[in-house]
C-alpha cells in the first residue's frame, strides 16, 4: 500500500496518526534524496567514462589515419588505392562516431544532471527547509501549552485573559505552518515522478539518438565496406598470383644464380675485397668493397661497405682501368686474387680478392673485355626454336579448345583455375600442335580429355609462343594506362595500343577475349569473374622481357589491362580507333574513388568529410542499394578494379544521371584535346606523360563530362555541360565563410561540381562560394 494522504482537517488533530503519516511521506522524501544523489553520481561517472572512451577512440582513429602503406613498384592499381586509403575512411568514422558520442556526453549533463540537481536543491531542499520549520513550531507550541496550562489559576483575570490570547495566537500560526507543510509534502510526492523521471527520458533519448547516429553512419559506411571487400578480394587474387611467380623465380635463382643476372648497364658488379697497403710494421689490411665495371668506358669504381655499420664507409672512388692480370698463390698468400693497374696511377697496381674461384673467372672475363654468353639467353633462344606459332595451326587449336570449353564446362566452377594433369597436359598439346593428329582430336565429344586438361592446354600453348600475345614491344605502353589515368582514357589507351598489334596476334587476341568475356558472364555459376580471369591471363597474355621482381609487380597491372579488355571487348575490337586519337592534356589526377559513404537524403545537410581522392561521387540517396554485385558471394562477384566498382543509383538528383551516363566533373579527370594539324601521333608512353598537347587547352574553363553509365554499357559521346543555373529547393545556413546562405527558391549562377565531394560552387548576390549539392536542382 502507498502513502497516506494527509488531510488538512488532521493539521488541527495532529493526532498521532497524522503524525505517522507525516513521518512516513518525510521517510519517502528522504529515499528519493539519496536516490537522486546516488543518480547524479553514476550520471557524472558515465560522463567521465564516455569522455575517456571518446579519447581512446579518437587517438585509436589518429592512428588510423596517419598510417599509410608503401608499395613496391612505381605505381598502385585502383583497388590497391583504395585499400590504402581504407584507413582514412576508417578513421572518418570513427571521427564522425565520437562527435555523436560528444553530443551524447553534453546531453547527459544538460538533460539528466543539471536538472536531478536543480529539483534536489529546489524542491527536496525546500521541503528540508519546511521541516525544519515545523518541528521547531510544534516544539515551540507544546512548550508554550504546556507552561500556560501551568499557570496559577490565581492569577488575575487580565494576566490570565492576555497568556490565553498569546497561546491561541501561537497555535494559529502553528496550524497555518502545518497547513503549509502538509501540503508542500503531498504536492513534492507528485512533482518527484515528472521532476525525476522526465531527466531520465531526456537521457534514453539522447542514447537512442546517438545509437540511431551510429545505425545511420554504419549504413551510410555500408556501400563503401562492400565495394572495399571486393577490392580486398581482387588485391588477394593478384597476391596469389603475384607470389607463386616470385616463388618461382626465387627457386630458379636458387639453382642456378649466374643464369638469372639482371641485365643492367654494368658489365660486371659484386663484392670484392681491396687489398689497402699500411706502413711496415702494420702490414696491410683487406676492406671489403662494393665494386662496378662498364666495359665500353672502362670505368671501375669501388665504394667501401660494412654490413656491421649498415651500408657505406666511405666515398666512391672511379677510375680508367688499363689491365686486368690474375695473381698466383706463389706471390700472395691469400686465394681467388688478380691485379688491376689505373691510368692515372701506372705501376701502382691494386690487388683484389674475389669470393671464390668462378667469381674470379667472371671478373677475369670481364676485366679484359671477354663477355661471356649467359646460358640463360641461350636456353631462352632454344626455347624460342621450339615454341608454339601463331599460324594456322595455333588458330585451330586455340578454337577448337574455346568450343570445346564453352560447350561442355562453361559453367564448371574454378575455370582456367583448375589445373590438368601435367602429363595429360602435354600429351593433349603434343597431339594438337602436330598437323597429322590435330584435327583428329575430338576435344567436344570426347570423354578422355577432361575440362581442365583443355584450359590447361590452352594456357600453356599461349604461354609457349616465342613471345606473349600482346609483344614485348608494346609490354610498357600497355602498363602505363592501367598505372594512371581515367576510366575512360584507360579504355582509349588500351584501344589504340590494340590496334597496334601485328594482325596475327590481334585477331588470336580477338578470338579469345570475347570467349573470356562469355566466361565472365556466367561468373554466378563458375565463379570466374573478370577480376579472376585478369588474375589467370594476366600473366598468359603479356609478360615482360626480362624476369625480375620488379617485373612481377607489374602483374597486377598486367591483370588490369585484361580486365579492360574483357569489359570493353566490342569497342575495342569492333571499332577502329580515332586516326587523331585526343592526348591527355595530364593523366597525373587520381583515378576516381570509391563511392563515398557519407550519403544522405534529399534535403538533409551533406556534412563536409575531408576528401581522400580529388574525384568522388556523393550517393543522393541513403536508402538506395548497392550495385547487384553486393548480393553475390564476393567470389563470384564481377570485378570493378579497373575502374573500381561503381554503385547502382536509385534516386540520383537531377543532373547527377542522365540516361545513360554519370555526370561528373572534368576538373578531377584528365582533359583531352585532338593533335593538330601537321603534328605527327607520339607513341603511348609518350602521350601518357605529357603535361599537355595544347598548351591553350589548359586555360579552357572547367567542363562537366558524362561517362558510360556501367549498367547499361553505352558509350555515347562526351557531352559538355558546364556553367549551367541551378535553383535552391531547400533553405541553407552557411557553417563557413566558403559556404553560401540562401532561402528557398535562390538561383545560382555558373554552377559547376567542386572537388570536394558533395558540394558545388556558384554565384549568388554577385558572391561565389559552395552550395551543397543535395539542395538544389539544375534547371
Amino acid at each position: 500500500m502507498g502513502l497516506q494522504p494527509l488531510e488538512f482537517s488532521d493539521c488541527y488533530l495532529d493526532s498521532p496518526w497524522f503524525r505517522e503519516r507525516v513521518r512516513a511521506h518525510e521517510a519517502e522524501l528522504e529515499r528519493t534524496n539519496k536516490f537522486i544523489k546516488e543518480l547524479l553520481k553514476d550520471g557524472k561517472n558515465l560522463i567521465a567514462a564516455t569522455k575517456n572512451l571518446s579519447a581512446a577512440q579518437r587517438k585509436f582513429a589518429h592512428s588510423l589515419r596517419d598510417f599509410k602503406f608503401e608499395f613496391i613498384g612505381d605505381a598502385e592499381t585502383d583497388d590497391e588505392r583504395y585499400i590504402d586509403a581504407s584507413l582514412h575512411e576508417f578513421s572518418n568514422f570513427l571521427k564522425n562516431l565520437e562527435e555523436q558520442r560528444e553530443i551524447l556526453a553534453l546531453s547527459v549533463t544538460e538533460t539528466l544532471i543539471k536538472p536531478l540537481e536543480r529539483f534536489r536543491k529546489e524542491q527536496l531542499g525546500a521541503v528540508k527547509e519546511e521541516k525544519k520549520k515545523f518541528d521547531k513550531e510544534t516544539e515551540k507550541n507544546y512548550s508554550l501549552l504546556e507552561k500556560h496550562l501551568n499557570l496559577s489559576a490565581k492569577k488575575k483575570e487580565l494576566q490570565l485573559q492576555e497568556a490565553d490570547n498569546q497561546v491561541e495566537q501561537n497555535r494559529k500560526h502553528f496550524y497555518e505552518l502545518s497547513l503549509e507543510y502538509v501540503c508542500k509534502l503531498q504536492e513534492i510526492q507528485e512533482r518527484k515522478k515528472f521532476e525525476c523521471v522526465e531527466p531520465v527520458l531526456s537521457f534514453f533519448q539522447g542514447l537512442f539518438t546517438f545509437y540511431h547516429q551510429g545505425y545511420e553512419l554504419a549504413k551510410d559506411f555500408n556501400h563503401y565496406k562492400m565495394a572495399l571487400q571486393i577490392n580486398i578480394q581482387n588485391t588477394r587474387n593478384r597476391f596469389e598470383g603475384t607470389r607463386s611467380e616470385v616463388e618461382e623465380l626465387m627457386n630458379k635463382i636458387r639453382r642456378n644464380p649466374q643464369e638469372h643476372k639482371r641485365a643492367n648497364h654494368f658489365t660486371m658488379e659484386g663484392y670484392l675485397y681491396v687489398q689497402e697497403k699500411r706502413p711496415a710494421p702494420f702490414g696491410s689490411s683487406w676492406v671489403k668493397h662494393y665494386c662496378t665495371y662498364r666495359k665500353e668506358t672502362k670505368k671501375f669504381t669501388m665504394i667501401p661497405f660494412e654490413h656491421r655499420s649498415g651500408g657505406k664507409v666511405g666515398d666512391e672512388e672511379l677510375f680508367i682501368l688499363t689491365y686486368c692480370t690474375k695473381r698466383n698463390t706463389d706471390t700472395i698468400d691469400r686465394r681467388f686474387c688478380f691485379d688491376l693497374e689505373a691510368s692515372d696511377r701506372p705501376g701502382v697496381p691494386v690487388t683484389m680478392q674475389a669470393f671464390s674461384e668462378e667469381d674470379r673467372k667472371l671478373w677475369m672475363e670481364a676485366l679484359d673485355g671477354k663477355e661471356a654468353v649467359s646460358i640463360f639467353f641461350f636456353f631462352f633462344f632454344v626455347i624460342l626454336i621450339y615454341s608454339a606459332q601463331l599460324d594456322k595451326i595455333g588458330f585451330t587449336i586455340i578454337k577448337k579448345c574455346i568450343s570445346a570449353v564453352e560447350t561442355r564446362g562453361i559453367n564448371d566452377q574454378g575455370l582456367y583455375r583448375v589445373v590438368g594433369v601435367s602429363s595429360k597436359v602435354q600429351r593433349l598439346l603434343s597431339l594438337l600442335m602436330d598437323a597429322k593428329t590435330c584435327n583428329e582430336v575430338d576435344l567436344e565429344n570426347s570423354v578422355d580429355w577432361e575440362v581442365k586438361t583443355i584450359t590447361s592446354a590452352m594456357k600453356q600453348y599461349l604461354r609457349s609462343l616465342p613471345e606473349p600475345l600482346m609483344t614485348y614491344e608494346l609490354h610498357g605502353e600497355f602498363i602505363v594506362p592501367a598505372k594512371s589515368g581515367s576510366p575512360e582514357s584507360r579504355v582509349n589507351a588500351v584501344h589504340f595500343l590494340v590496334h597496334k598489334l601485328p594482325e596475327k596476334n590481334k585477331e588470336m587476341l580477338e578470338i579469345l577475349v570475347k570467349h573470356l568475356a562469355n566466361v565472365s558472364k556466367h561468373a554466378k555459376r563458375n565463379l570466374m569473374t573478370v577480376a579472376n580471369l585478369g588474375v589467370v591471363f594476366g600473366p598468359t597474355l603479356m609478360r615482360p622481357q626480362e624476369e625480375t621482381v620488379a617485373a612481377i609487380m607489374d602483374l597486377k597491372f598486367q591483370n588490369i589491362v585484361v580486365e579492360i579488355l574483357i569489359e570493353n571487348h566490342e569497342k575495342i575490337f569492333k571499332t577502329l580507333p580515332d586516326a587523331t586519337f585526343p592526348e591527355p592534356i595530364s593523366m597525373s589526377v587520381s583515378p576516381p574513388h570509391a563511392p563515398p559513404r557519407q550519403s544522405r537524403r534529399q534535403g538533409q545537410r551533406i556534412k563536409r568529410p575531408l576528401a581522400v581522392y580529388n574525384l568522388c561521387l556523393e550517393l543522393d540517396d541513403a536508402d538506395s542499394h548497392s550495385s547487384p554485385r553486393e548480393d553475390t558471394p564476393t567470389g563470384s562477384m564481377d570485378s570493378l578494379s579497373s575502374p573500381s566498382p561503381t554503385p547502382a543509383f536509385s534516386s540520383s538528383p537531377p543532373a547527377l544521371l542522365d540516361g545513360d551516363h554519370l555526370i561528373m566533373d572534368s576538373g578531377d579527370l584528365a582533359s583531352w584535346t585532338t593533335n593538330l594539324p601537321g603534328q605527327s601521333r607520339p607513341s603511348m608512353v609518350s602521350w601518357m606523360n605529357t603535361p599537355s598537347a595544347n598548351p591553350a587547352a589548359t586555360n579552357t574553363a572547367p567542363s562537366t563530362f558524362f561517362f558510360p553509365n556501367p549498367a547499361t554499357g553505352s558509350d555515347r559521346a562526351v557531352e559538355s555541360v558546364a556553367h549551367r543555373k541551378a535553383r535552391a529547393v531547400y533553405p541553407c545556413e552557411a557553417e563557413h565563410s566558403s559556404e553560401l546562405s540562401f532561402q528557398i527558391g535562390a538561383i545560382f549562377e555558373d554552377v559547376q561540381f567542386s572537388r570536394e565531394p558533395g558540394w558545388l560552387e556558384g554565384t549568388l548576390n554577385g558572391k561565389r562560394g559552395l552550395i551543397p549539392q543535395n539542395y538544389v536542382q539544375f534547371l
